[in-house]
């Protein structure tokens, strides 16, 4: 299944750490301005330590530079919470169930932070798959399994930016949870909160993110969040 086949793999637009937010930017511009600077200046004639320059690499951003992007990151998380600030409208019920629209129904009795992962994930339930999806921005046009994983986890403010599936092996503590279960390997994430399924590798099928049904998960670390 195309979905399935190098989902959230650490290869290809994923194989490095990418991440949304503009300070993660910044440092990758600065690390790469620093690498040129370095071989820029291995090609130079040796010079007297005593007369070394301590002004900051060509093209590295200055400090003010850093303070704008960091605050524009801080601004951007923040109006991303925001978009998803109230559980107030979320259908809830006896127990977790996916509607006819594709969306999720949270159990009554479920913690605050559970029923915002499922306002996140509902968000985009239904968005068409996307490799690399949700790691240019939190709010994009489709979704690959890391990139949807990491939508609902940020919009409960359970992380910061996106993870890859290989770094969701070491997410959180290992074992399975009482309310959100995480299951990654190198090629796949996805999860089980409140006991329903939020896979991008069933969506071919059902049109939605959300499956009420299993599936084999032989090969995949367990994670949890500690207390949920």
């Amino acid at each position: 299944m195309a979905a399935l086949t190098g989902c959230g793999a650490d290869r290809g637009h994923e194989t490095h750490d990418v991440v949304l937010t503009p300070e993660a930017a910044t440092h990758a511009r600065a690390d790469q301005a620093r690498a040129e600077a370095d071989r820029a200046t291995a090609q130079l004639p040796k010079e007297n330590p005593a007369a070394a320059d301590d002004a900051p690499s060509p093209g590295a951003p200055s400090d003010a530079e850093v303070r704008t992007e960091l605050r524009q990151a801080r601004k951007a998380l923040a109006s991303f919470r925001a978009y998803l600030d109230t559980t107030a409208y979320l259908p809830t019920g006896p127990r977790a169930r996916v509607l006819r629209d594709g969306t999720a129904v949270a159990p009554d009795d479920a913690p605050e932070v559970v029923k915002r992962v499922i306002l996140a994930a509902n968000a985009i339930a239904k968005f068409p798959y996307k490799w690399g999806g949700g790691h240019g921005a939190w709010r994009d046009n489709g979704y690959d399994c890391s990139g949807s994983v990491s939508f609902a986890l940020a919009g409960a403010g359970l992380l910061n930016r996106p993870l890859t599936s290989g770094l969701f092996m070491r997410y959180g503590a290992e074992g399975p949870g009482k309310w959100i279960t995480i299951y990654a390997n190198q090629g796949h994430v996805f999860m089980f909160v409140a006991g329903l399924r939020f896979d991008t590798s069933g969506q071919g099928r059902s049109g939605t993110r959300w499956q009420d049904a299993t599936r084999a998960v032989s090969g995949f670390a367990v994670r949890h969040i500690p207390g949920l």
